[in-house]
């Protein structure tokens, strides 16, 4: 997993100045941070999704239905996250090119691993997601960006214990 920084890709602004108590180059790293989140995200939501899919085995069925709620949550996930960057201020990516760039989670296997092997991959997923967040939130906390960081907050929590569960699907 490659790590990029905050500042690695920056958005673009749509706006001249917000006057919402947020300097601009606050605003400006903020908005970077939720931009790799979103990347991070989306890939997150397209490996899971592609599990959903192709997973086989004894564990087909628990799997299966595992997957399609944690696609469907981080399906969910990707609009509050887009739009908090929007009202930052920002334009927010959305383009394979731009969330390859800013992702720092790989991507989906091109061959569909075994279950296990697939939970795994979801395990660090999910951690990297949270890890994501839980680097943005001081930032967020800094600035008195209360609703990034309760955004921050809550995506933490979803990815926490979605690799929780994983983990004890995995019997670790």
């Amino acid at each position: 997993m490659t790590q990029h920084s905050p500042s690695a890709i920056p958005l673009h602004r749509s706006s001249k100045h917000l006057a919402i108590g947020i300097d601009d180059q606050q605003l400006q790293a903020i908005a970077d941070g939720l931009a790799h989140l979103l990347a991070d995200t989306y890939t997150l939501y397209l490996t899971t999704h592609n599990f959903h899919w192709n997973v086989t085995g004894p564990l087909f069925n628990s799997l299966h239905q595992m997957f399609m709620t944690q696609y469907t949550e981080l399906w969910t996930a990707v609009d509050p996250i887009a739009e908090r960057i929007r009202a930052l201020g920002h334009h927010a990516p959305g383009s394979y090119a731009a969330f390859a760039g800013l992702s720092s989670l790989p991507d989906v296997p091109e061959r569909p691993p075994k279950a296990e092997e697939m939970m795994r991959i979801l395990v660090q997923g999910n951690e990297g997601v949270a890890a994501t967040a839980r680097k943005l939130l001081p930032l967020a906390e800094r600035a008195g960006d209360q609703p990034t960081a309760d955004l921050l907050s809550a995506r933490m929590d979803v990815h926490e214990k979605a690799a929780w569960m994983l983990r004890s699907m995995l019997g670790e």
